[in-house]
């Protein structure tokens, strides 16, 4: 993995690793994947976890620690969707909105996460240089990978939510390519949004009798 952590290229002055690239851009192809409900989301998504696990693992302990939480549900997810793939008549997990209670549960447990989250970063430095948006950034990435993996539409919402953070810390802080896929991602979210809204709204239509299925 030490050669993932030489330069691949510099821009706008900063100095572009193999594996911030590599990794950014397979989690670009994930959520694309994602957005056209395709299972292979799920392993795109482990192998960017994976390669980004590897080039923190030794001096970056806190960044490979989350990367390991997000191979964990991509597992989840490539679980979840083998297991409804079949709900829709592509063949295809069918989308569909949360319940009050699921997003009172998703909202409770960013939000409770993240504090815990941060306070864990506060203790140990070592772990994240900012840790209240660091934290937050973490969390709603892990609460909007386990929305997806449920088939909820308000994952898309969840991963607007971290872009609107993620996008200006990335720049603040110089990392200007992992800001510029931010700001694709949030592309892709609201094209993904409309997409499956408007899926979940066909799922839900009653056939009428008579009428073809």
């Amino acid at each position: 993995m030490n050669s993932l952590n030489t330069e691949a290229f510099t821009l706008f002055g900063q100095h572009i690793l193999w594996s911030d690239m590599i990794g950014n851009l397979l989690g670009l192809i994930a959520l694309a994947l994602g957005w056209r409900r395709n299972l292979w989301s799920w392993p795109v998504q482990f192998a960017s976890g994976l390669i980004l696990f590897g080039a923190f693992y030794g001096h970056l302990t806190g960044s490979a620690g989350k990367q390991a939480v997000v191979m964990v549900v991509a597992l989840y997810g490539w679980w979840q969707w083998n297991r409804n793939k079949g709900q829709s008549g592509d063949g295809h997990i069918a989308p569909r909105f949360a319940s009050w209670r699921e997003r009172g549960a998703l909202v409770g447990a960013a939000a409770v996460g993240t504090v815990a989250v941060a306070l864990l970063f506060k203790a140990y430095p070592s772990l994240s240089w900012d840790p209240w948006p660091d934290a937050y950034i973490f969390v709603g990435t892990v609460v909007a990978m386990y929305a997806q993996a449920r088939g909820m539409v308000e994952f898309w919402f969840a991963w607007l939510l971290v872009d609107v953070v993620g996008v200006p810390l990335n720049f603040a802080n110089g990392y200007a390519f992992s800001g510029f896929v931010y700001v694709i991602y949030g592309a892709l979210v609201l094209w993904g949004m409309r997409d499956w809204w408007l899926r979940s709204r066909e799922s839900a239509r009653p056939v009428m009798e008579g009428a073809p299925a």
